[in-house]
Parts: structure tokens; C-alpha cells; sequence
């Protein structure tokens, strides 16, 4: 079995997730998706509560059924997240099993920055996600929408529409808990 693992922050999970899920379970010989969110950011970047992009994780994914698997690893690992370290967790924990890790074209520039990353390449395949307005050698021809969740949360803090770049159940989930400034409103039901 091959997993893909797509680590991030989620914060929010927005529709280009999706869409990166999409991507590698259509195009690339994975089985399923193992959607990460991290549990502290390695560069200590400020985050919404762990258990709250959890949660918005699980909805985002709920689509796919068991093709995407949401996991809280890195919670159970404890901080600073490290994805080296997760890797090694998981494969000492799932022997036999194959891993790619879904990166973005935009990280790819930063991936010196990553600890341990000569041995992330050497563990795992890559699995290269366009991102719109981020070109490299590497990336695919498609990419993906330009769609940042630092923007999601500034238009939602403003009072902005971004119920095409949020899944709905997501965007329901950020209203009910009031999170990045949402006014708090019961979920649509629909």
C-alpha cells in the first residue's frame, strides 16, 4: 500500500486541499491520502487550536470517504511538528507500508529550510502540486487556484465572502465557533 502524505497547517483548510487530494489520489499510484495537520509549526508560526483544524480537517476531507484518512499524529508525537519525525513515526508504525509526501510548488524553493530534508527525499517519493503564481522546474503543468488560507482568514476577518474558496461544511464549522473574526451563526443545514 502507498500512502500520500499531505502535511500543512489547515488553517483553514480551504478548496485547493481538495483539490491537492484529488490530484494525487487521480494521478499518482497512491491507494489513499493521509491528510496531517501539524500540531505546533516547526517555525513557530501562531495557529488556530489544534483540535479546531482538526476538526475543519476531518470536514474537508469527509468528501473523498476513505480515500483520505485525517490524522492527529503529530498531537501524539507532541511539538515542534517536524515531518521527518512523523514520517519515521509512521513507518515504524505501519511496516510494509509505502509513503509520498504532497508538497507544493511554493515549497519547493524552501525545502532547504526543512529538517532532515536530504532524508524526507530519500524515504519517500515526491508528489509535486502546482500552485498557481508558483512555478519551478519541478511542478506539474496544472495548477492549482491561487487560494492561501492566510488570505481566508484576512477576507473572513474583514467580513468577506469566501464561500467559494471554503468547503461549506468548513466554512460552517468556522461560523459556529466564531474563528478568524466570523460572526457566530447556527450551521445551514444543507
Amino acid at each position: 500500500m502507498t500512502t500520500a502524505f499531505f502535511g500543512g497547517s489547515f488553517d483553514p483548510p480551504h478548496v485547493a486541499h481538495q483539490m491537492a487530494c484529488l490530484y494525487a489520489l487521480a494521478t499518482q499510484a497512491v491507494d489513499r491520502v493521509l491528510w496531517v495537520p501539524v500540531y505546533q509549526h516547526h517555525f513557530a508560526k501562531t495557529l488556530t487550536p489544534f483540535a479546531d483544524r482538526l476538526e475543519m480537517s476531518r470536514r474537508a476531507a469527509a468528501p473523498f470517504g476513505a480515500a483520505v484518512e485525517v490524522s492527529a499524529v503529530e498531537e501524539q508525537l507532541g511539538a515542534p511538528s517536524l515531518t521527518l519525525n512523523t514520517l519515521r513515526h509512521l513507518m515504524a508504525e505501519r511496516p510494509g507500508e509505502r509513503f509520498a509526501l504532497v508538497i507544493g510548488s511554493d515549497i519547493l524553493p524552501e525545502r532547504a529550510k526543512w529538517y532532515g530534508w536530504d532524508e524526507i527525499a530519500s524515504l519517500c517519493d515526491l508528489i509535486v502540486v502546482g500552485r498557481g503564481g508558483h512555478s519551478a522546474p519541478d511542478a506539474p503543468r496544472l495548477e492549482l487556484p491561487r487560494v492561501s488560507s492566510t488570505e481566508v482568514r484576512a477576507a473572513i476577518a474583514a467580513g468577506g465572502d469566501v464561500s467559494a474558496l471554503v468547503p461549506r461544511a468548513v466554512l460552517d464549522y468556522i461560523h459556529a465557533r466564531g474563528l478568524y473574526g466570523a460572526p457566530r451563526r447556527e450551521p445551514d443545514g444543507g
